[in-house]
């Protein structure tokens, strides 16, 4: 049996990329699985693929800009599993463009997604795991939200406050709850998919051409996850090799 095994993880933004990675290696750990996301039908292939492979994983539509939906979630994973060991914040969107382009319903979303998303993901577990007296939450930043570059502002902007809202979160809720983030660097996914800016997509393709696999974000949210429960491994930070980012 390992550390995994029978852990109840809730997944957001699970139907691709890093979720999506995350879910197939958690699952094949004898984690048991919520997943959450838009996309019904790409959660419900993945929950299917998980199953075959002889894992454990359930669904449900998930939209984390709204606390309703999360709350549900939440108790979607309370009502099948029992419990709630470990909530995984990971939705995120990156449409990036330079201030000046003034695409403020990108900033928008983003400020939507990437802060809102993670504090109701918060706001909707914390009561759960205060009266277990046990869970974690783990929440994905970014090397963004350690370094502003052009055309990332707001993007990295919202990835800054993940680490603060995280930092903070974790000095308050003492000795019960451990309290992670994950900083990728460029990470094979669809997340650039959403930048509609030319001058950003271009940025975007020769940034991107040394992507590690997803697989090894998951492998360090599983690290994260193994240790004991007296140790919280507060902050990783995961580039290539060859980023001199």
């Amino acid at each position: 049996m390992t550390d995994l095994e029978n852990k109840i993880i809730l997944i957001t933004g699970a139907s691709s990329g890093i979720g999506e990675a995350t879910a197939r290696y958690l699952g094949a750990r004898g984690a048991r699985l919520m997943l959450g996301a838009r996309r019904v039908d790409r959660l419900e292939r993945l929950a299917d693929e998980i199953r075959e492979g002889g894992g454990e994983a359930s669904w449900r539509q998930l939209d984390v800009t709204s606390i309703d939906s999360m709350r549900g979630f939440v108790t979607a994973a309370q009502e099948t599993y029992g419990r709630v060991d470990v909530i995984i914040n990971n939705a995120g969107v990156m449409p990036l463009s330079k201030l000046e382009v003034l695409k403020l319903d990108e900033w928008n979303r983003m400020i939507d997604v990437n802060i809102r998303g993670v504090l109701h993901g918060i706001a909707a577990v914390l009561p759960v795991m205060q009266d277990q007296k046990a869970g974690q939450i783990i929440n994905l930043s970014s090397i963004g939200g350690h370094a502003v570059s052009p055309t990332a502002a707001v993007y990295c902007a919202t990835k800054f406050a993940v680490e603060a809202i995280s930092e903070g979160l974790r000095q308050e809720v003492g000795g019960d709850i451990r309290v992670t983030v994950i900083s990728p660097g460029v990470t094979e996914s669809d997340l650039a998919d959403s930048i509609t800016d030319p001058t950003a997509q271009e940025t975007m393709r020769t940034f991107r051409q040394d992507a590690i696999p997803a697989e090894a974000i998951a492998r360090s949210i599983a690290f994260a996850i193994e240790q004991p429960a007296t140790v919280d491994v507060s902050e990783i930070i995961v580039r290539p090799t060859a980023s001199p980012y």
